[in-house]
Order: C-alpha cells, then sequence, then structure tokens
C-alpha cells in the first residue's frame, strides 16, 4: 500500500512538472491588410471623433429620448441578462483548477439468502437474517491539468464575456443612431406638413385672383378648374405627412421601450445642431473603437482557445481521487472512530485510444470555426470601411447639394412673386403661376430630404466610427 502511494505522489509530481505543455496556441491577430485612409483626404485624429452621445446630440428633447431608450429598450435589457450568463461562466471558469468534494451519506439494509455464504455468516455473527450498512464518505477529486486546458477555457470564457460587452456596446450606439434618425425624421415631417400648409394657403389665395377674374370674365373655367387642382396637390400631402408622422411616433416609442404615444420634439428643423467633427476623412486605424470589430476579434480568441481544448481532448489524462469516511454495520458505532474509519486514494489515467474518430473530427472543426471566425473579422472590418467611407460621401455631397437647392429656392420663390404680379398685370398667363407654384413645392419638399439625409449621413458616420455610447 505504501508502495503503491508513493507511486501516486510521484505521478502528481510529475504531471505538474509538464503542466507547463498547453497545447493551444497563442492567439495572433489575422492580417488585415487595412488601407492607411478612407477615400477622402485624412484630416482629424482619434480624439476628435470619440465623442460622447451626450455631446455630438445637443437637441435636448432628442438626448431625453436616447436616454430613455438606453434604459428601457427590450433589446438592451436582453443583452444584459446575456451579460449576466456569461460573467456567471466566466466566473466558472476561473474555477477551473480547483478540485470537486463531495459528501455521500447513505444507510441501507440487505436481506440475505439463508443458503448463501454472507446469509449464514450474518446469522452467525449479527444474530439478524439481514446486514445493514452506514457510510458517510468525502470524497476530493482533482484532475491534473497537465495540457493547460482551464487555462483555455479561462481564455475561452473570458473572450466571449468581453465579446457580449462589445455587442452590448454595438447594440446601444446602433439604438442610439436609430433613435436619432426616428427623431430627425419626425422634424422632417413635420417641416413637410408646414411646407404643405403654407402652400395651401398661397394656393388658396391664388385660386381666389383667378375666381374674381372668373367672375369679370377675363379667365375661363379652366383657370379656375387648374388653381383648384393646385390647391388639392398642397392639400393630398397633409393627410400623407400626418399619417407618417403617426407611424413615426408609433415606432419611435417602441423603440424607446414605452407604448406608442405622442413624442414632444424640437419644432427647428434646419437648425444644425449635431457636432460637425468629421471634415474630410478619418484614418482607417480609427475603426479599432467599434465595438461590433472588438467583438469579432474576442470571437476569433475564443475559436482560438476551442480549438485547443479540442486538440487536448486526444491527450491523456490524470486524476486523483482520496476520499475519507466512516463505515460500521451497526448503527450505534457508525462514527466510533478510529474503528470505523475508512481510507481510500487512487491515481487515475485515461488516454483516448479508439474513439471512431470523433475527438480529431472535433478538433478539426474546431480549426475550421476559428478560420471562419478570422474570415468573418475581416469581412466585417471590409464592412465597416465601407460604411465610414459612404457616409462620408454621403455627407460631403448633401451639403453641396443644399447649396444648390438653397440657390434654387431663393430662385423659385422671386419667380412665384414675379409671376403673380405679372398675372395682376395681365402680362403672364394663369398657368405660368400655378406652375411656378408648383416648381417652389415641389423644390421645399426637396430641400426637406436634402436636409434629413443630411442628418442621417452624420448620424451614420457617428455610428461607423463606434460613436460613444458613455
Amino acid at each position: 500500500m505504501k508502495l503503491g502511494f508513493n507511486h501516486i505522489i510521484i505521478g502528481t509530481v510529475m504531471s505538474l512538472t509538464v503542466a507547463s505543455c498547453a497545447v493551444g496556441k497563442k492567439y495572433q491577430r489575422p492580417d488585415l491588410a487595412l488601407p492607411e485612409a478612407y477615400r477622402n483626404p485624412v484630416a482629424v485624429t482619434g480624439d476628435t471623433v470619440l465623442l460622447p452621445w451626450r455631446t455630438f446630440f445637443k437637441d435636448q428633447q432628442l438626448v431625453t429620448l436616447i436616454n430613455q431608450a438606453l434604459e428601457k429598450n427590450k433589446d438592451v435589457s436582453v443583452a444584459m441578462l446575456n451579460m449576466e450568463q456569461l460573467d456567471l461562466s466566466f466566473k466558472q471558469a476561473k474555477l477551473g483548477l480547483l478540485p470537486t468534494l463531495d459528501l455521500s451519506v447513505s444507510a441501507g439494509r440487505v436481506y440475505q439468502s439463508k443458503n448463501s455464504l454472507n446469509g449464514s455468516l450474518s446469522q452467525q455473527f449479527v444474530g439478524t437474517s439481514y446486514m445493514d450498512d452506514y457510510t458517510a464518505t468525502l470524497s476530493l477529486s482533482w484532475e491534473a491539468d497537465i495540457w493547460g486546458k482551464a487555462k483555455m477555457q479561462k481564455d475561452a470564457a473570458r473572450a466571449n464575456y468581453f465579446a457580449q460587452k462589445e455587442n452590448l456596446s454595438a447594440l446601444k450606439t446602433r439604438i442610439i443612431a436609430q433613435v436619432a434618425q426616428a427623431y430627425y425624421n419626425l422634424l422632417s415631417l413635420d417641416e413637410q406638413l408646414r411646407v404643405a400648409e403654407r402652400n395651401i394657403t398661397l394656393s388658396d389665395s391664388t385660386l381666389r385672383m383667378i375666381k374674381l377674374q372668373y367672375n369679370a370674365a377675363q379667365v375661363n373655367s379652366l383657370a379656375v378648374e387648374q388653381a383648384v387642382a393646385q390647391k388639392k396637390t398642397a392639400e393630398l400631402l397633409v393627410p400623407l405627412a400626418k399619417q407618417n408622422i403617426a407611424v413615426q411616433e408609433n415606432a419611435l416609442s417602441i423603440l424607446c421601450g414605452d407604448y406608442p404615444k405622442d413624442i414632444a420634439r424640437n419644432e427647428a428643423f434646419h437648425q444644425d445642431d449635431l457636432s460637425d467633427v468629421f471634415p474630410d476623412g478619418v484614418p482607417a486605424k480609427l475603426l479599432s473603437r467599434r465595438p461590433d470589430l472588438k467583438a469579432a476579434e474576442f470571437a476569433i480568441v475564443a475559436a482560438n482557445a476551442n480549438t485547443g481544448l479540442s486538440k487536448a481532448a486526444m491527450y491523456p489524462t490524470l486524476s486523483i481521487t482520496p476520499s475519507i469516511g466512516a463505515n460500521s454495520f451497526q448503527f450505534n458505532n457508525w462514527f466510533d472512530l478510529p474503528g470505523s474509519l475508512v481510507k481510500n486514494i487512487a491515481g487515475n489515467i485515461a488516454q483516448p485510444i479508439f474513439r471512431k474518430k470523433t475527438l480529431r473530427t472535433a478538433y478539426e472543426v474546431a480549426k475550421l470555426e476559428q478560420e471562419k471566425s478570422a474570415e468573418q473579422f475581416r469581412q466585417s472590418m471590409m464592412v465597416a470601411v465601407g460604411e465610414v467611407s459612404d457616409a462620408m460621401v454621403k455627407n460631403k455631397f448633401a451639403n453641396e447639394r443644399l447649396v444648390l437647392v438653397g440657390e434654387k429656392k431663393a430662385a423659385l420663390t422671386k419667380g412665384v412673386k414675379n409671376a403673380i404680379l405679372l398675372y395682376k398685370a395681365g402680362m403672364s398667363t394663369y398657368l405660368e403661376v400655378i406652375t411656378a407654384q408648383n416648381n417652389a413645392l415641389q423644390n421645399e419638399l426637396d430641400v426637406v430630404s436634402i436636409q434629413k439625409e443630411k442628418y442621417d449621413a452624420k448620424i451614420e458616420l457617428y455610428r461607423a466610427l463606434g460613436g460613444g455610447v458613455e
């Protein structure tokens, strides 16, 4: 017994000696071949771009809505619960090297056959036809971490935890952008409604003027009908705008974690209250702060650890299982120590030999999963660069279009006034007045649309660069 115990001790020491022989490879970041810059010139630094959303968005009504969405949005609530789950898994993985300790207490009674050896001995020594057995055992089990499996399990759990943390940040950033875009869409719809109402008033004035001339037999009924049609064109925009406003308010309410209701908002639409921190371009390396890209890289780290675990499963394991307890066939002297004391120690080495290639297949699958994660990371990086480039281009040319449409608006506004004056002086037809008003109406709607595109581009650029949740 002493010799066997010494062998177990020697085996344990040897296992601890080779514990540094971890089979998993150290994580290395994939080569991304990132461009030095986007398609536009570089003009800002990382410190200029990283802005908390409370600084980037200056409309207090919008700030209130974003804050409500971050607190009450159901997708965020689910992501927070996922974080708690992974936090528990991470804490559990950190205990991988600790042994397990179990307490077992049992009592049993066996009625032996009278013709059996045990039955005859029971009658002879115990004086009964049955045999009792009372056992209480404290068992310890410990597996020597020869191949670094505990570290790899901890690495995988840590990577999954931080990946979920970054996914939560990405979700919050996306919700911030969605709330902001929905809010500015509401403002644009309000502006469309005001444009329609202004044009109804203008068309009504024109209609009254043409009716007076019709009553004086200066124009025919066709002129009146054309003026009525022009007024109806503006009136048709009103119910459509109100419908879209109600639908957008409902969607924004749900996004903010509430049932559909009216949304309080600013009345000024053309006031640019977004921080303009993206003049011409941003270095591509700034994408490293995007939370979704961080999460994608953590996925590779986790896959790398899982590959190591799959490889370690093909190697032998060494476990030590000592136990101590009390055993007796009589309840009265069950814990009469040291007479009832029972001790046991065992060591076990297990080496998988034939598993129908299951372990090898699992290892090959894990390597392929790691390669897939690396490719997905590269794809995510390429998409991110494209998103930033798209947003920058949209923002740049939206500004140019706003200048042109503003100049066009000034010309059309002057044209409407001149057309009415000329018509009153008998120097133009009613069709010229209606055409001028219709062109001015469409141009005003274009101004609203382009302004909304500019807001969307700046918000999307803010999100594409990682934004700032806090």
